[in-house]
């Protein structure tokens, strides 16, 4: 009948996330902070203008060219520790400030960010898409094996 086949299908899909989900979860953060890492390396981050914009704001005694290596490099690591299994609480702990500076423009730069009352620019809703990097990270850290006390 239908209603087996949607249940059998249903439980496959399930089964399917269930065994999946993790990897797909690390690898898609490995390629959003590795790749827009790696872009701001090369000076081609769409996102350049922005922290530049940021960065005068909130450390107006670094250059900008400093500080676009370190962040690159920075979103590297991120990146390469949600790939590489045991690194996870290290990409979760460095994810924090970066989500928290990440966020900033909201605040900081709401001419950049919104374009009127929650309606945001295209640069605000790249920041607001966020939460789902925060989701999947909370999704790995979820799974982990808490560590044993001493």
């Amino acid at each position: 009948s239908k209603l087996n086949i949607m249940k059998n299908l249903d439980l496959k899909f399930i089964n399917f996330a269930k065994k999946h989900a993790i990897v797909f979860s690390r690898i898609a953060l490995f390629v959003v902070y590795f790749w827009f890492g790696a872009l701001k390396l090369f000076g081609t981050s769409p996102a350049n203008p922005l922290v530049e914009n940021l960065l005068q704001k909130t450390l107006p005694f670094m250059t900008f060219d400093t500080f676009i290596i370190l962040l690159g490099i920075g979103e590297m690591i991120i990146g390469l520790a949600f790939l590489i299994k045991g690194f996870e609480r290290l990409a979760i702990l460095l994810l924090i400030p970066h989500m928290i500076t990440t966020a900033m423009p909201l605040i900081l730069l709401p001419s950049v960010a919104w374009q009127s009352f929650l309606t945001p620019t295209l640069e605000g809703q790249y920041i607001i898409k966020n939460l789902l990097i925060i989701a999947s990270a909370l999704f790995i850290g979820s799974n982990l094996i808490p560590r044993k006390q001493s």
